[in-house]
């Protein structure tokens, strides 16, 4: 089939022939795949996810009377192995946080303490 190429704002269009649209069931909004090899342009579909939706009630609808729930089943903690703690690639090496502990006691005032005033009682 034959179409042209139209202006769309600033970009360009293509418009679908209808029988084309209808044959692969193509609805606006649904996304597809533009693939560009050489001077040829593929068009494809992307498959949509069909996700089930469930109404509570149909699913209370589905309990007969006097049924049991299932058995509680406790999986416990999962058994999987936790990477060991590792910072090395963040954390600073004991010479770089002594060197901040230095600087930052110097900024206080060459190793004083700042003095803590008292609490005021009411």
């Amino acid at each position: 089939m034959k179409t042209k190429v139209a202006k769309w704002g600033n970009s360009l269009a293509v418009r679908l022939p209808k029988p084309l649209v209808d044959d692969l069931g193509l609805r606006p909004g649904r996304e597809v795949e533009l693939r560009q090899d050489g001077t040829h342009l593929t068009l494809e579909m992307i498959p949509v996810r069909k996700i089930p939706r469930y109404r509570l009630e149909d699913l209370l609808a589905q309990i007969k009377p006097g049924q049991k729930p299932p058995p509680f089943e406790d999986w416990g903690i999962l058994e999987t192995e936790w990477p060991a703690d590792d910072w090395s690639d963040v954390a600073p090496t004991d010479e770089e946080w002594e060197a901040w502990k230095r600087e930052a006691e110097l900024k206080l005032g060459k190793g004083r303490k700042r003095a803590v005033r008292p609490r005021r009682r009411h």
